[in-house]
Order: structure tokens, then C-alpha cells, then sequence
């Protein structure tokens, strides 16, 4: 087995070992995420840059471990930019976490009759020591998907 430099192509089969993902899956999402442009050679055949290859490993992130539909995670590329997507980069991940974590707990702070319908509240003290609880969670999340 021949190893390419990290800068190298990569054919659609070797992403497609690397990432874990069946090939038409990549040929899928290359539909759903005008991002993905990997460079089409003779015959067809796809070549994907280095780029190309931490993006898919960022959606797959997205799709597979965070939880998101294509079209959240379409509107995530939307609002935040691709680059913010890459899989290696650890602080953009992390940011997009939080920041999905913000905005599910804004929906559940938001919706109406919560608090009446289970007589109980949360104090300021309580619930910041429980964001911190959640933040910590967040961020062994990404080391781990780090690895």
C-alpha cells in the first residue's frame, strides 16, 4: 500500500475507506453540497482535494455524531461558511457545537408552560453551574471526535 502525503488527491475509493462511507454516499452529498468539488479526470473519475476531504469529514461530524439532517447542516455551511465546517479545525467544531448547544437551550428556555407544567425552576446558581456541566460535556465531545 502506497501512503500519499497529506496534500495529495484522493480517488473517491479512498475516501470513501477512509471516511467509512460507501461511495455513493460521497456521489450523494456531492448533489446536496455545492462545497464538495472534487476535481473530474478522464472517464469521469473524481479526485478529491485535501479541503474536499476535511469538509466531507466535517459534514459526516455533523450528520452522523451531532445529530443534523442535511438541510441543518446545509444551513450551518449557509451561516457559518464552509471553512467553519472542516473537520480539522477543532476550535470551528467546537464553536458550531456551542453554538448548536445555544440554541437548543434558547428553544427550550422559549417554549411556554414548561416551568407550570413541572412546578419546578431552575435558580441562576443552578442553572449556570448546569451550563458549565454541559460546556465541559461539549468539549470532551470534540476531543474526542478529535481522535
Amino acid at each position: 500500500m502506497v501512503i500519499k502525503s497529506p496534500e495529495a488527491f484522493r480517488t473517491i475509493s479512498e475516501v470513501s475507506k477512509d471516511l467509512s462511507l460507501p461511495q455513493h454516499v460521497l456521489r450523494f452529498w456531492e448533489t446536496k453540497f455545492a462545497q464538495i468539488k472534487p476535481i473530474k479526470r478522464g472517464g469521469g473519475r473524481r479526485y478529491y482535494r485535501p479541503e474536499d476531504v476535511d469538509l466531507l469529514k466535517g459534514i459526516k461530524n455533523l450528520l452522523y455524531n451531532d445529530g443534523y439532517t442535511i438541510r441543518g447542516v446545509q444551513k450551518v455551511i449557509k451561516e457559518n461558511g464552509s471553512k467553519n465546517v472542516l473537520f480539522s479545525n477543532n476550535k470551528a467544531h467546537t464553536k458550531l457545537s456551542q453554538k448548536a448547544f445555544t440554541d437548543r437551550e434558547n428553544s427550550y428556555i422559549s417554549e411556554q408552560n414548561v416551568h407550570t407544567r413541572t412546578g419546578q425552576s431552575l435558580s441562576d446558581n443552578k442553572r449556570k453551574k448546569l451550563m458549565d456541566v454541559m460546556q465541559n460535556l461539549v468539549d470532551l465531545q470534540s476531543k474526542i471526535s478529535s481522535k
